[in-house]
């Protein structure tokens, strides 16, 4: 039996997503259901984050130098914290989201989801060196700050890019089908690009974006849809993101830290299904509220 290779994808998607795809029209007979995207949604907002304490462990082979910087501590950088919409769009911490509904009820789907997160080490604060440096041990205290010769950003982006398998439940809906809350749920993995820029012992690096490691992350949503096609969304969101050969003057540095993000943002979905509409799927249909 000749299997189509389009057959073969929407097979692979779907059983992914945990939606049926085979129904059974008798013992002996199997129909394939057909794979299409629902409806496409997008989304634009703003966040704020709050990091773990890491250790920064610095390899730099030529000047002898293995060190740590021990549970360093570190904050984001807003851009709009000294006034709404003074800076440009793409300069404050921003998100942004695009996702698709492969299921008939459209509760279920895939997202590309991303952040563009600040990360900063504390300037000024007393940090924590130990291990080995101009090949001599070394298990001391030293002032970080930019003046000192010290600073460490990743700050035109710790950048945060996402996979997500999506699951949303309806929480209730109005009569006239102008308003619908919902809860979703996403959890998913992928890489971290982050712009790398940094000065240690008054050394600093050319500062540039690279493929940095990766990261994971679980995010709860609370969105208000409003007149079946926008919607408004407060995220909350755990990351753990893990850095990898991130370049430093003469060398590399690695480093593991964990996020807590809040995220407000707006967005629109888009039908892509001929009298498939969202609120006609939507989960508390069946009990609808006055509007």
């Amino acid at each position: 039996m000749r299997i189509s290779i389009k057959l073969l994808f929407c097979t692979v998607v779907f059983f992914a997503l945990g939606g049926t795809l085979i129904a059974k029209d008798d013992a002996k007979d199997l129909k394939v259901k057909k794979c299409r995207i629902r409806s496409v949604w997008g989304s634009w907002g703003y966040n704020e984050e709050w990091y773990t304490n890491s250790n920064v462990h610095i390899q730099q082979s030529a000047l002898g130098n293995n060190y740590e910087i021990v549970q360093a501590q570190a904050r984001d950088h807003l851009g709009w914290n000294t006034g709404i919409l003074n800076k440009a769009l793409t300069i404050p911490q921003y998100n942004y989201r695009l996702g698709f509904y492969l299921n008939e009820q459209q509760d279920m789907g895939f997202e590309l989801n991303f952040d563009h997160t600040k990360y900063l080490l504390r300037d000024p604060q007393t940090i924590h060196v130990t291990g080995t440096m101009n090949n001599q041990s070394v298990n001391e205290y030293v002032n970080f700050t930019q003046s000192n010769g010290f600073y460490y950003y990743l700050n035109n982006g710790a950048n945060f890019f996402l996979f997500n398998f999506v699951k949303r439940w309806g929480i209730t809906r109005s009569q006239s089908n102008n308003f619908a809350l919902d809860f979703v749920g996403k959890a998913g993995i992928g890489p971290v690009v982050p712009h790398v820029q940094n000065m240690l012992f008054g050394e600093a690096n050319l500062p540039h974006f690279q493929l940095g490691g990766w990261n994971t992350g679980v995010e709860t949503v609370l969105r208000a849809t409003i007149y079946k096609y926008a919607f408004v969304e407060f995220s909350q969101k755990v990351d753990y993101a893990r850095y990898q050969q991130l370049s430093i003057y003469e060398g590399k540095a690695h480093q593991a830290f964990g996020t807590y993000e809040i995220i407000l943002s707006v967005g629109a979905y888009l039908p892509t299904v001929k009298n498939n509409s969202f609120f006609s799927h939507h989960k508390s249909a069946d009990t609808p509220v006055k509007s």
